[in-house]
């Protein structure tokens, strides 16, 4: 019985051994080392009165002493932390309707009928092209803006501990991050178009609804062509449904990405300023006061829509002082403006309070039309001119739509 215990033993011993020896302790001489520390030769060797199954089997009980740590000249490295996975991309929000067909009852109204359904045909296959394409603007939006904060964040983190003046490293980074939020305004652009075009499609369909209950009212029809109208409704009644919500969603889409864009033409600003000075020790960042949220520093205002219609300014910035930060407030301005007439042009008007002072106003109109390009607005879209304001104390730059 002892001889069976005692193999017992040196089985669970050699699975003991092997099992440490799977855990990849290969910077030690052996197994014995890592195990019992590499003590001498002398040391490893068992007392002459001691057989050797005793040797090899404790007594019951007897706790098994733990494997001395491993002591290396060097620290294991510190983890490095995954980059953030890219965005899953999306699927179009809204899916085509199912368009029944029909017979040609030879009436009429089953003409006007097959006319109709034809016309519902098409719209449902450019409301799903639309849908497709929306999706798709929103996975590129998801991916430059996944770079562009990886990017910020980079930097941010320079700045945060310190750096070398103009380091030229962060300068690249700064310049990548603006190269990707110049993608997100060629994208704002591409959703600007969208909207335009779903909000045809959206009249379209309700033309089309509007069509379909006048022919209910038209007289030489049969049976079959009020059923086939009625399908016809309940269709288009779909279509409508699916195209608003899909208006609905661009339009959010671009209101959103469009005050994010204007957010970060700001940060992009105070990230430039700090990358100069080293770290964000700088007094003047992105050319707001210390201090100052940007979007208080530029002293402007911006009317409501009725007021853009009788002519007003879009907003009207006012150069009381050096220095103002105007980019947020004229980019919403603009998105505003571009989201209610996609196509609109616009005149940016330098004002002085004299005419002593009418070269500062021009100054400040050109740097505002500078501005304008930087945020996607085509030259061949702006127009300058200067002009005088007696009643003002300070020049002023407004911008109208035209």
């Amino acid at each position: 019985m002892t001889a069976m215990r005692a193999a017992g033993t040196r089985i669970l011993a050699l699975a003991f051994l092997s099992a440490v020896a799977g855990t990849g302790l290969a910077g030690c001489a052996s197994i014995d080392d890592a195990l019992f520390g590499g003590g001498t030769e002398e040391a490893a060797q068992p007392p002459a009165n001691v057989a050797p199954e005793a040797q090899a089997a404790p007594a019951p009980g007897t706790p098994v002493p733990p494997p001395a740590p491993v002591v290396t000249g060097e620290m294991a490295p510190a983890p490095v932390a995954a980059a953030a996975p890219p965005p899953a991309p999306v699927g179009p929000s809204v899916s085509p309707v199912a368009i029944e067909g029909g017979a040609n009852t030879g009436t009429v109204v089953g003409n006007t009928v097959q006319s109709l359904r034809s016309q519902l045909q098409n719209l449902d296959t450019k409301i799903a092209g639309d849908a497709q394409h929306a999706a798709e603007l929103r996975n590129q939006a998801a991916q430059a803006v996944a770079s562009y904060q990886q990017a910020t964040a980079h930097i941010s983190g320079r700045l945060g501990v310190g750096t070398t003046r103009g380091n030229p490293e962060l300068i690249g980074e700064w310049n990548a991050a603006q190269a990707t939020l110049d993608s997100l305004s060629a994208n704002i652009n591409a959703l600007s178009t969208l909207a335009t075009e779903v909000s045809n499609d959206s009249s379209m369909a309700h033309n089309e609804g509007d069509t379909i209950q006048a022919t209910f009212n038209v007289s030489g029809a049969v049976d079959e062509d009020h059923r086939q109208l009625s399908v016809l409704a309940d269709e288009t009644s779909q279509t409508i449904i699916r195209v608003d919500r899909l208006m609905s969603e661009v339009r959010r889409a671009l209101q959103r990405q469009t005050a994010y864009v204007a957010d970060e033409r700001g940060n992009l600003s105070r990230l430039a300023n700090a990358i100069k000075a080293g770290d964000y020790s700088s007094p003047m960042l992105g050319g707001a006061r210390a201090g100052v949220p940007a979007r208080q520093a530029a002293a402007a205002s911006m009317p409501t829509a009725d007021a853009i219609a009788a002519g007003a300014p879009i907003v009207t910035i006012k150069f009381a002082r050096a220095h103002v930060a105007y980019d947020r407030v004229l980019y919403a301005a603009l998105s505003h403006a571009l989201a209610a007439q996609p196509h609109a042009s616009f005149s940016v008007v330098g004002v002085a309070p004299t005419s002593g002072t009418a070269d500062a106003a021009q100054n400040n109109a050109q740097a505002v039309m500078h501005s304008m390009t930087e945020m996607g607005v085509p030259a061949t879209r702006m127009a300058a001119s200067s002009s005088t304001d007696p009643a003002i104390a300070a020049s002023e730059v407004r911008v109208y739509v035209r």
